[in-house]
């Protein structure tokens, strides 16, 4: 991860004289609207020698505040974190967003951040940004506060791709749908999956193609089937079969899985993050009579994967 300072409180932030610079968002999927505001931030800081600090939350605020309407991640969390920090802030405020936290009142959490910082120079949200308890602050709040604490305010509206708004509602559907290059525009990266690699019940190992199984609890997902993907692994590119599924000729399994074969990779990557992009679909999900004609369709599908013109890195 590129080099930034990631603190927990507003008063662990040791800025000197200096004033920060704050953007405040959820910032799933860090996309093209989400990067303009990091990058005004970036800038201002720049420009009056301050600090920039970009806060965040642990969780979707909905996993306190709504349960019933959390949406599913574009990002895990140390994806996130990553993505934020390659646009060049100083500083990463990562907020455990928790019962008590949702209790303040816009204005609370704006005074207390304003005290604990020191001096804000500018805070940039998006235009319809909402924060605090029974959602209490706006834009229009923050410019009222800013007014009487002595900081400026932008509220930038969204960003338009094709004369429609980038939103993390719109990458969602992309990739639920499989369009993984409408999803890659928006996002301004290509799109990928990432998930901390489990211990798995090394089925995969018995048939002879190990496989990662990541951690995508909370994750939107592509349709299921088998596609051709590629990795990074310690600086190396590599190709992966990556199945997403319920492994219906194994056992049914009651979540989707999402498991990938690293091409040529025989070492240990039990707990590390892996970030895998997908790429062109090879085939749908389907049951198998037997084991033996899994086990004949997964090298088949080795096969097209490994093929000169199949997506890699």
């Amino acid at each position: 991860m590129a080099s930034v300072k990631i603190i927990h409180a507003a008063g662990e932030l040791k800025s000197g004289r200096k004033t920060v610079c704050l953007a405040m968002g959820f910032f799933d999927g860090v996309h093209l609207g989400h990067q303009q505001l990091i990058r005004r931030t970036v800038s201002d800081a720049r420009q009056n020698d301050g600090v920039a600090v970009v806060l965040t939350f642990d969780r979707h605020p909905n996993n306190v505040v709504a349960p019933a309407r959390v949406p599913p991640l574009i990002y895990s969390l140390p994806q996130k974190l990553r993505a934020i920090a390659c646009l060049g802030p100083q500083v990463l405020f990562l907020i455990r967003f928790d019962k008590a936290f949702s209790m303040q009142s816009g204005a609370e959490f704006i005074e207390n951040l304003v005290r604990d910082f020191g001096r804000v120079q500018t805070i940039c949200v998006g235009a319809d940004f909402v924060f605090g308890h029974r959602r209490s602050g706006n834009v229009a709040l923050l410019e009222r506060l800013g007014a009487r604490l002595d900081f400026r305010v932008h509220g930038l509206a969204a960003v338009s791709l094709d004369g429609q708004m980038v939103s993390s509602t719109r990458i969602r559907e992309a990739i639920r749908r499989g369009h993984f290059d409408a999803a890659s525009q928006m996002l301004g990266r290509p799109y990928t999956i990432s998930g901390r690699v489990l211990h798995g019940d090394k089925i995969g190992r018995d048939l002879g193609f190990p496989t990662a199984n990541l951690d995508v609890k909370g994750l939107v997902l592509p349709p299921k089937g088998v596609y051709a993907a590629s990795t990074v692994i310690k600086g190396r590119a590599y190709r992966v079969g990556l199945n997403i599924g319920s492994r219906p000729t194994i056992a049914a399994a009651s979540e989707i899985r999402v498991e990938a074969h690293v091409l040529g990779y025989s070492g240990d990557l039990y707990d590390a993050e892996l970030e895998v992009e997908p790429g062109e679909k090879v085939r749908d999900e389907r049951q198998f009579d037997s084991i033996i004609g899994l086990k004949a369709q997964i090298s088949k599908d080795i096969a097209a994967i490994e093929k000169p013109g199949k997506p890699h890195c």
